[in-house]
């Protein structure tokens, strides 16, 4: 099934839709500021599951989080004030900031993992979902981290993963592109992977 949504103004008949999937443990294929991404609720363990098999991994530590505005993050992610300031500044936007997970999170899909990816992508169409939704999504791009194989055109996408997922959502082509992966954890800013997300003001 694919879903027509505008990020200028998505229709919310569209996005409960979208949120009664992720509420009966769907895994979806969604737009966001860095491409199309694998999606699901946080919280359904079958779903989060069943994306990893179509992902074809079994590391949930390559996993992060898709939240709707900084109060959601505190909610799942530890946050100093230091660290309060940078995500402030620099989301919604095309990073991955990794922080110390709360307990929450980290009993639910980190195996222990002591720290967490998070995003807020600049993209209205993941926000709206995730804020009504209520909870994070739990995601994964359905690009390869070298971008070898290009999956920009949602119908392409559709055509390829629309047996193994839910929804495929088409919010127009969007080439894909790295998120700049930055752990904030420690006190100092480590960057991981430079990407879409400028890094001039750490090299400043």
């Amino acid at each position: 099934m694919i879903i027509k949504l505008y990020e200028e103004n998505p229709r919310q008949k569209e996005i409960d839709s979208i949120v009664k999937i992720l509420n009966n443990g769907g895994v979806i294929i969604y737009p966001t500021d860095t491409g199309y991404s694998l999606g699901c609720d946080v919280t359904n363990k079958k779903a989060m599951e069943k994306l990893l098999l179509i992902k074809n991994s079994k590391r949930k530590e390559d996993l992060s989080f898709i939240c709707s505005d900084l109060k959601h993050i505190s909610e799942f992610a530890n946050i100093s004030n230091d660290n309060y300031k940078i995500l402030r500044k620099y989301l919604p936007g095309g990073y991955t900031f990794i922080l110390e997970a709360s307990n929450q999170i980290a009993k639910l899909v980190s195996r222990g993992k002591k720290t967490v990816g998070i995003r807020i992508p600049d993209n209205n169409i993941a926000i709206s979902i995730v804020r009504f939704l209520g909870r994070p999504i739990i995601t994964t791009s359905i690009n390869s981290d070298d971008i070898s194989e290009v999956l920009a055109d949602p119908e392409i996408i559709e055509e390829i993963y629309g047996k193994q997922v839910d929804c495929v959502i088409d919010g127009g082509y969007i080439y894909p592109e790295l998120s700049t992966v930055l752990d904030i954890s420690n006190e100092e800013v480590e960057i991981i992977r430079e990407g879409k997300g400028s890094i001039d003001w750490l090299l400043n």
